[in-house]
């Protein structure tokens, strides 16, 4: 099988939508990008507003395709919210400070336990029909593509895959494109604005992010503020000697000042400086 790991980002995005236009033209106009057996996106609980358009603008193309999508329910946000300070769980790479003004980040297992493992054993159970605990069949070691929506500028993130079943693959790298050329390939081809995908209170955001979703989605904002006073009001489980902030300023939210949110990342693409979303 080929499977992409659909983030609904950019970058997957326009490997869904490449996957689509190899569907329906002949000969394919992406050689290197496969008519994907399925793509599988993991609904997080907590995502800006333009991932849910841009979710369902590939989903529509892939149905439209004749391709199969899936959206797997994968709550980080409401497992957090409720078990924060209560039990342990899944680190989350806030940044730290202590008293004595040492700095730090915490690990990065969200994405392992939330979305690698999840479409795994999604691939495993429902689509290859593994029975828990089934022993693995030879033909299937190492025999199906997982797919990744990489671009040049992230090929140092281009690793084998552990999982016996899987072989990565990482088209756009192959492809010499960069996180520009799948927003304009996207525009251009299918007239979708498009901006990168994670959690609205990943600590990888910038200042600017969270004033603009302050700004544009309050609703939302007051979400991720939530998740803030979780992390200012409760001490993990087990506990920690350092205090862990969203913020990269190692400030609260409510605290963060206009000089703070001036670090907006932008992207060039035909002249124009282009936000990507973080």
């Amino acid at each position: 099988m080929k499977i992409l790991s659909f983030g609904a980002g950019m970058q997957s995005t326009a490997l869904a939508l490449m996957s689509c236009e190899n569907a329906v033209q002949t000969p394919a106009p992406f050689p290197l990008v496969p008519i994907y057996d399925a793509v599988i996106y993991c609904d997080l609980g907590l995502e800006p507003p333009w991932v849910k358009t841009q979710l369902d603008f590939a989903r529509g193309a892939c149905e439209k395709a004749g391709i199969h999508f899936y959206v797997l329910d994968t709550p980080l946000y409401r497992d957090f919210l409720r078990n924060f300070g209560e039990r342990r769980t899944v680190s989350i790479p806030w940044w730290t400070l202590r008293e004595d003004g040492h700095r730090s980040r915490m690990p990065r297992n969200c994405t392992i336990d939330y979305k690698v493992e999840v479409v795994s054993k999604f691939v495993r159970r429902e689509l290859l029909e593994y029975k828990k605990f089934q022993r693995l069949r030879p033909q299937d070691r190492k025999a199906h593509e997982m797919h990744m929506g990489f671009s040049v500028e992230e090929s140092r993130r281009c690793r084998e895959n552990k999982n016996p079943l899987f072989v990565n693959h990482f088209p756009l790298v192959k492809m010499n494109f960069t996180r520009a050329d799948s927003y304009k390939y996207i525009l251009e081809r299918w007239g979708l604005k498009t901006r990168a995908s994670s959690c609205s209170f990943c600590p990888c955001h910038t200042n600017f992010f969270f004033r603009y979703l302050k700004e544009h989605d309050p609703e939302q904002f007051s979400q991720v503020a939530s998740i803030d006073a979780l992390l200012r009001d409760k001490n993990p489980k087990p506990p920690m000697d350092s205090d862990l902030y969203i913020s990269r300023s190692r400030k609260r939210l409510a605290d963060l000042s206009p000089e703070d949110c001036q670090d907006a990342e932008y992207f060039d693409c035909c002249g124009r400086q282009i936000w990507n979303g973080f």
